[in-house]
């Protein structure tokens, strides 16, 4: 019992670290823009993406959350281009840069190893319902802005957080409020209910 509750809140606490460093972006992405009275995209901003990625992935996997995984490989590999964009990536140690491209690899053997053992089908489309896919939109929602941002970035050739970005970004998160309230979980709760209210200044400030 005492293990079981351990392990328990010990994936938690990692699934808490992971948007920690999530909030942490947000955070710092907010100091530059009302620092400078326009929305930025800072170099940390990617580094704290990345790094709570990687964690996320790992809180996915323990967790069995498909959604979290399917999420998080396509987002990960949009924070490693912008981070070339801002000439950042290749600062990183070879080894350090194996190691994150390592994650995702690992998340797909995992994925597709576990689909032998768990019956995702009775565990979400059965027992979830429009729960399940509100999670579904909300992760595709979440991953699509920065497939927009990279578009929009490329374009312009530097690094840019657009206003679609966080129109993008406020409805990911309020769908997936409904479906960390339907799987009880605390991590995607908090973090995405928090992410509510910078997005909606960055627009405010967008707009302006």
């Amino acid at each position: 019992m005492i293990i079981e509750f351990i392990k328990t809140y010990w994936i938690f606490g990692l699934g808490f670290l992971a948007q920690t460093l999530f909030g942490l972006r947000i955070l710092v992405q907010w100091w530059f823009t009302e620092k400078r009275k326009q929305v930025v995209s800072p170099g940390l901003f990617w580094r704290f993406s990345l790094a709570g990625s990687a964690l996320f992935l790992i809180y996915g996997i323990l967790r069995l959350d498909i959604v979290i995984i399917l999420g998080q490989i396509i987002s990960y590999f949009v924070y490693i281009q912008n981070l070339q964009l801002k000439q950042d990536w290749n600062k990183f140690p070879t080894f350090l840069k194996f190691l994150l491209l390592s994650f995702p690899v690992f998340s797909i053997v995992w994925t597709l190893t576990a689909a032998h053992k768990v019956n995702f089908s009775d565990l979400f489309f059965q027992q979830g319902g429009i729960f399940f896919w509100l999670g579904i939109a909300g992760q595709l929602l979440l991953n699509i802005r920065f497939l927009y941002q990279l578009y929009y970035s490329e374009r312009h050739k530097e690094s840019i957080l657009p206003i679609g970005f966080w129109w993008i970004s406020l409805t990911g998160s309020i769908f997936i409020v409904f479906y960390a309230i339907y799987r009880r979980d605390p991590v995607l709760l908090v973090a995405q209910g928090m992410a509510i209210i910078p997005y909606t200044r960055n627009i405010v400030l967008s707009r302006k």
